[in-house]
C-alpha cells in the first residue's frame, strides 16, 4: 500500500482505491445487462425494488440511504417502480411532505427475481473465492465502511 511518506512507492493499478472502481465498473457492466433481461427492471430501478423490499417501509430519503443512491435518482426510481405497479406510495402519516413506500402484491414478486438475480450476480463475482474467503473479505469490508462512516 502507498504510503504517505512515499506516495509513488505503490503502482496506480496497484492500490486499493484503483482496484475497488476497476471491480465496480466490472461488475457494474454485467448487472447493466441482467437486470433488464433476468428481472425486467433497469438497474437503479432494481437496486430500490431491493432496498424497498428488505427494508421496507421506507422514505425517500431512507431508499437514497439504503440504495447507495442520490435522493433524487431515488424518487425518479420510486417513481418508475409506482407507475410499475411495482410499490405502493402512501403519504407519511407524521410528515406531510413525506411519502411511505412499500411493495405491491406484484411487486414482492418482482422482488423475488430480483433477489435471485442478486445472489446470482454475488455468485459470480465472488465465487471464486472459498467459503472462508467470501466470510473473511466480507468481514475486512464491514470494517472499512464502519471506518469510512
Amino acid at each position: 500500500m502507498p504510503s504517505l511518506a512515499n506516495p509513488l512507492a505503490t503502482p496506480l493499478e496497484r492500490t486499493l482505491t484503483y482496484r475497488l472502481h476497476l471491480l465496480h465498473k466490472l461488475t457494474d457492466a454485467g448487472s447493466q445487462q441482467a437486470y433488464p433481461t433476468q428481472a425486467g427492471l433497469s438497474l437503479s430501478d432494481g437496486r430500490c425494488l431491493a432496498s424497498i423490499g428488505n427494508f421496507e417501509p421506507l422514505s425517500v430519503k431512507d431508499l437514497a440511504q439504503r440504495a447507495n443512491l442520490n435522493k433524487s435518482q431515488a424518487s425518479r426510481a420510486a417513481q418508475s417502480l409506482v407507475e410499475q405497479g411495482l410499490v405502493h406510495k402512501v403519504d407519511h402519516p407524521d410528515d406531510g411532505r413525506g411519502v411511505v413506500l412499500s411493495l405491491t402484491a406484484q411487486g414482492r414478486e418482482s422482488f423475488q427475481k430480483t433477489m435471485t438475480l442478486i445472489a446470482q450476480r454475488n455468485e459470480a463475482i465472488f465465487g471464486c473465492l472459498s467459503a472462508r474467503e467470501q466470510t473473511h473479505l466480507s468481514a475486512l469490508f464491514d470494517r472499512l465502511i464502519a471506518h469510512a462512516r
